[in-house]
C-alpha cells in the first residue's frame, strides 16, 4: 500500500490518485445501490472524465465467483489499467480478486483452484505463490468491514457454497481513501454490524497467540474509538467526526491482519456463515463473536480483561460486554436471529473445519464437537 488519503471527498481523491499513476482506462466497481440513489458515482466518473473506461455494479455480497468473472470481463473489455472500488466489503474483496483474474486471465471458475487458499481438516495450511497483479486498486470503503487493508480477498464458489481466499502482497491496494461523508449513504445496520466486524479484528487481533506488542496497542486503541463512536453514529447519523473515528479505527482494527497476525474462531466460524448460511457479514461476528470469547476465557483472560477495561467496562467480562455493545447497536445477537437453527449445526461445523482461522483459535479446536459446543452457546 502506498497511502491512506483523508480529510477530501472521494470523488476528488480519485482523480488526483488516477492522474498521478497516468492511469488511461479506469474501471469503477462500485455498489449498485451507491450508484442507483446518489450521485456519489456520476461524481467519480465526472472527476475521472476521459479517463473513465468502464463500470460494474452488481456485485453481490459475500462475492460469489461467477459474479467476480462476469465483472473481470467487463474489465478485461475495457483494457483496464486501474481498478478503482466503492462500496462495502464484498466490492472491495471482489476488487482484488479481478486484480489477479486480469493478470493470469482467469476467466472460467475451475481456474481459481491453482490460487487458492487450502485448509486441510487437521488445520495445515498450503499458500500458493503465483505473479501479483500489476493493474492496482483504489478502494473506497463505505462501512467498516476493514479488507482494503489487507491482501487477501475471500469469494464464495458458488458450487461447493464455501468461502475461500486468494492471498497476495499486491492484491492488497495501492491507495484507500476515507471519506467519512460518502458513509452517511450506508443503510445504518450494514454501518453498525461493520463496525463489529472491525470491533472483531481488534479483538481477535488481540488475543491471538501470534500477536505482537505493536498489534496490541493499536487494538486497545480502535476499541476505544469503536466502542464510543458506533453509538454516536447510531445516535445522530450526521456526527461526521463520529464517523471519521469508526474508519480511523477500523484501519487500527486492520493492523493485525495487515500483519498477517492469524485470527481465531469467531472469523474462521463466520466465514463459514457467511458462505454456507449466506449470513450478512457483519451479522456473523454480532451473533459470534461474544460465544467465541466466552469459549475462550479459560485460556486468556489477562487479554480479555484489557479488552474490557479499552471499551469502559474494568472488571466485566469481555464477552458480557461486546454482548451488551451488540445489544446497544440494536444487532441481532443469536444464530436463531439470523436464520440459522440448529439443523444447519453439524454443516456448519464440519465446514468451519476448512477455515484456517478456526485452527488459530486461541484455545484449541480440534473436532466438529468444539464448534458445535460453541454454536450452541450462540444458539
Amino acid at each position: 500500500m502506498d497511502r491512506v488519503v483523508f480529510g477530501m471527498r472521494a470523488a476528488e481523491a480519485v482523480a488526483n490518485e488516477a492522474n498521478g499513476r497516468d492511469a488511461k482506462r479506469v474501471f469503477l466497481l462500485v455498489s449498485g445501490t451507491l450508484d442507483r440513489s446518489t450521485d456519489e458515482i456520476a461524481n467519480v466518473r465526472a472527476a475521472l472524465g476521459s479517463r473513465y473506461a468502464a463500470e460494474y455494479s452488481e456485485m453481490p455480497q459475500h462475492m460469489p465467483r461467477d459474479a467476480i468473472l462476469r465483472a473481470a470481463a467487463v474489465a478485461r473489455d475495457a483494457k483496464s489499467d486501474l481498478i478503482v472500488t466503492v462500496g462495502g466489503g464484498s466490492v472491495t474483496d471482489a476488487g482484488k480478486i479481478i486484480t489477479v483474474c486480469l493478470e493470469h486471465d482467469i476467466a472460467t471458475l475451475d481456474q481459481f483452484d491453482p490460487f487458492l487458499l487450502k485448509v486441510s481438516p487437521d488445520g495445515r495450511l498450503t499458500w500458493p505463490s503465483f505473479r501479483g497483479p500489476s493493474v492496482r486498486q483504489i478502494a473506497v470503503p463505505t462501512t467498516l468491514s476493514g479488507g482494503e487493508f489487507h491482501m487477501g480477498g475471500g469469494s464464495v464458489d458458488p458450487v461447493k457454497k464455501v468461502r475461500e481466499t486468494i492471498r497476495n502482497p499486491h492484491m492488497v491496494p495501492a491507495v484507500v481513501v476515507l471519506d467519512p461523508d460518502l458513509t452517511r449513504h450506508t443503510p445504518m445496520w450494514l454501518w453498525l454490524s461493520t463496525g463489529m466486524r472491525s470491533v472483531d479484528h481488534a479483538i481477535e487481533a488481540l488475543c491471538s497467540p501470534f500477536g505482537s506488542p505493536f498489534v496490541d496497542g493499536c487494538a486497545l486503541q480502535a476499541l476505544r474509538l469503536l466502542s464510543r463512536a458506533l453509538p454516536r453514529t447510531k445516535e445522530n447519523p450526521n456526527d461526521i467526526e463520529a464517523r471519521a473515528d469508526c474508519q480511523t479505527a477500523m484501519w487500527l482494527a486492520m493492523t493485525g491482519m495487515g500483519s498477517l497476525i492469524p485470527m481465531g474462531a469467531s472469523h474462521g466460524i463466520g466465514h463459514v456463515l457467511g458462505g454456507s448460511c449466506d449470513v450478512p457479514h457483519g451479522y456473523t461476528t454480532c451473533v459470534m463473536l461474544p460465544s467465541v470469547l466466552r469459549y475462550n476465557e479459560p485460556v486468556n483472560k489477562e487479554k480479555q480483561a484489557l479488552i474490557s477495561e479499552a471499551m469502559g467496562r474494568p472488571g466485566q467480562s469481555a464477552g458480557d460486554v461486546v454482548a451488551d455493545l451488540v445489544r446497544t447497536l440494536g444487532m441481532p445477537s443469536t444464530l436463531r436471529e439470523v436464520g440459522v437453527g440448529p439443523e444447519k449445526f453439524d454443516l456448519i461445523a464440519k465446514n468451519s473445519l476448512l477455515a484456517r482461522w478456526v485452527h488459530t483459535n486461541p484455545r484449541k479446536i480440534s473436532s466438529e464437537d468444539d464448534v458445535l459446543e460453541i454454536l450452541n452457546m450462540a444458539a
